[in-house]
């Protein structure tokens, strides 16, 4: 094997209530990870040294110990005692500072592929474990599949959740760094917990405005009013539900009707980056 190509995807918080500040600095949450079909790829490939690359095709050397690919890499070689040589290319297609998961995603696919390219002996929980230690939404991307989490996020239980609506997803270009969003945000208990929503098939998604939220919009609000003003307008717009997915910047919106769905996706892709996924059921 000389080669390898990876489709490291996007993810949207379907909800996410901050609970609790532990003791160690970190917060415990609840929220539903759900997975979207926008990927970053990245190709691995055997080489001399480690070459990391990005789609501009330059070369990153500033700051490159804290990407979240290259923590993953030293992470293994530390802990395999293996000397990790493979030029790494990431094709960049999810927008960084969203709340989509793209460098925890990265960080995933980097721990799961090396794993196989250079066959390390790394059984499942190990690999777990090396995820958590990365990053709280790391070991969702292990297994990207609709699932509720807790704790920090690690501990996840995979869920029967489907949105069965079309997805518009509005990003403004605005990157929020998860550490200052978590140094703002107040911890309130929801009423409304999310571990409920596996136990259901939700059909009506508007029943859902105002009980499933998230923490992170108060504070987001506060300091870039248009995130605020997008979730409105795509409310007016006619979407059945509305939110921010993690600590922002990004907003998803979940549309029944596509005709109105293309409207607000035609407003918004000249001036931000949008994405639309499209439901069979809702065809």
């Amino acid at each position: 094997m000389k080669k390898i190509i990876i489709k490291s995807p996007a993810k949207i918080n379907f909800g996410l209530n901050i609970v609790e500040k532990r003791p160690d600095g970190f917060h415990n949450i609840e929220t539903i990870f759900y997975p979207l079909d926008l990927f970053d790829i990245i190709t691995f490939e055997k080489s001399d040294e480690l070459i990391f690359t990005t789609t501009s095709g330059t070369l990153i050397q500033e700051d490159l110990e804290n990407n979240l690919i290259i923590k993953a890499v030293r992470l293994l070689e530390s802990t395999t005692g293996e000397k990790i040589n493979a030029k790494i290319h990431l094709d960049k297609n999810i927008p960084i500072g969203a709340g989509l998961g793209g460098g925890s995603s990265n960080a995933a696919s980097t721990l799961a592929s090396l794993k196989e390219f250079f066959n390390l002996h790394i059984n499942k929980e190990k690999l777990y474990e090396f995820a958590s230690r990365l990053g709280s939404d790391v070991p969702f991307f292990l297994k990207p599949i609709p699932s509720y989490g807790e704790s920090r996020g690690e501990k996840l239980l995979p869920i029967e959740f489907e949105i069965n609506k079309h997805i518009l997803l509005i990003n403004p270009g605005i990157h929020i760094p998860t550490k200052w969003a978590y140094s703002q945000v107040k911890p309130s208990p929801s009423s409304y917990k999310l571990s409920v929503l596996h136990k259901i098939k939700v059909n009506d998604f508007s029943g859902l405005k105002g009980k499933v939220t998230n923490d992170f919009e108060e504070v987001v609000f506060n300091e870039y009013p248009i995130i605020k003003e997008i979730k409105e307008n795509l409310y007016q717009a006619g979407a059945e539900f509305v939110l921010m997915s993690g600590s922002g910047s990004s907003v998803f919106a979940l549309f029944d009707n596509i005709e109105k769905l293309n409207d607000s996706n035609s407003y918004y892709k000249e001036k931000f980056f949008t994405y639309t996924e499209l439901s069979e059921s809702s065809i």
